[in-house]
């Protein structure tokens, strides 16, 4: 399969192609860049045959089977559409957009072209989730609450690497998106409540720098996340699972119980990376002709909670 990866530079442009070169009969033909990417320098480094600033360029070469998208979040509907008007199989970084009405267009399109069309929540493919959800499957566990903490330091506007974005980046749409959409897959429900509460704006940046989340399902789950661009301290995102049949720690593709003692996760997926795990479900859904896991359709629910609880906002 020939696959094309567009912000293939940025941070998560590089952990695709990574994740790519692990999975048989894959091939990444063309990568897409934007300013100040010397694109056509970092493709002669990979070996990668043809590289452009122009996505339609990509997504006219007949060898280009499918997209992988890793570009800023304000572009991911606009580039989704043109992806799948352009008869080519999607898979987008999350959020697959920024604000419901762009979800429910691509949602359209998608079932219009018929086309696989896939949002990366990675969430779903670690292994110390997918070993959660396959116990909650079992009827071993229910979640009770699970309780988020998603903290970085990002007064100024740089990416995973510290190197200087070109977009900013967004506490509701980008970061909560990924527990809610974990949430509402792990109990296999939809939020009967939804509500926020954000800080003050930075005020070059203009978004919340601070959040707080709460979510509950009809059958009492509870989601409790807690969100900041000002902590100082380790970051990234830690996952409490309060589940009626013990507590369990996730951080990514590690697992501990609530004591803090490891738990072995040998077996649950072919790998232990969750991104590439993502790209072979995208990959298989197109060989086996299905619906993949986290397909547009299925993520509506997660966008149409975000919009719940960015109305909240006002309501404060």
């Amino acid at each position: 399969m020939k696959i094309c990866v567009a912000g293939a530079a940025g941070a998560f442009g590089r952990k695709h192609l990574d994740a790519l070169a692990n999975i048989d009969g894959v091939e990444v033909v063309s990568v897409v860049g934007g300013e100040p990417d010397d694109i056509e320098g970092f493709a002669s480094e990979r070996n990668i045959p043809h590289a452009t600033k122009d996505l339609a360029e990509s997504l006219a070469r007949d060898d280009v089977e499918a997209v992988i998208l890793a570009t800023p979040t304000q572009v991911h509907a606009a580039q989704s559409i043109q992806c799948l008007k352009a008869g080519k199989h999607v898979l987008v970084e999350i959020p697959m957009a920024d604000n419901l009405a762009d979800t429910e267009e691509l949602v359209r399109v998608q079932q219009e072209t018929g086309l696989v069309a896939m949002t990366d929540h990675v969430r779903r493919f670690n292994p110390s989730h997918q070993w959660i959800h396959n116990k909650i499957e079992a009827g071993e566990l229910n979640i009770q609450q699970l309780n988020v903490q998603t903290y970085f330091f990002r007064r100024s506007n740089l990416n995973a690497l510290g190197e200087p974005r070109t977009w900013t980046d967004h506490l509701l749409w980008h970061h909560a998106c990924h527990t809610v959409d974990l949430f509402l897959y792990q109990t296999g429900e939809a939020a009967s409540q939804a509500f926020g509460l954000q800080g003050p704006q930075h005020p070059e940046l203009d978004i919340a720098m601070d959040m707080s989340i709460g979510l509950k399902t009809p059958s009492g789950s509870l989601c409790t996340l807690s969100l900041s661009f000002n902590n100082e301290g380790p970051f990234g995102t830690f996952f409490r699972y309060i589940c009626d049949n013990g507590t369990y720690i996730a951080s990514y593709d590690d697992l501990f119980d609530g004591n803090e003692n490891p738990i072995d996760l040998s077996g649950v997926a072919v790998s232990n990376n969750g991104i590439e795990l993502a790209d072979r479900e995208f990959i298989s859904a197109i060989r086996e002709g299905r619906e993949p896991n986290g397909s547009f359709a299925q993520c509506l629910a997660t966008m149409q909670t975000l919009d719940r609880i960015e109305k909240s906002f006002d309501e404060g």
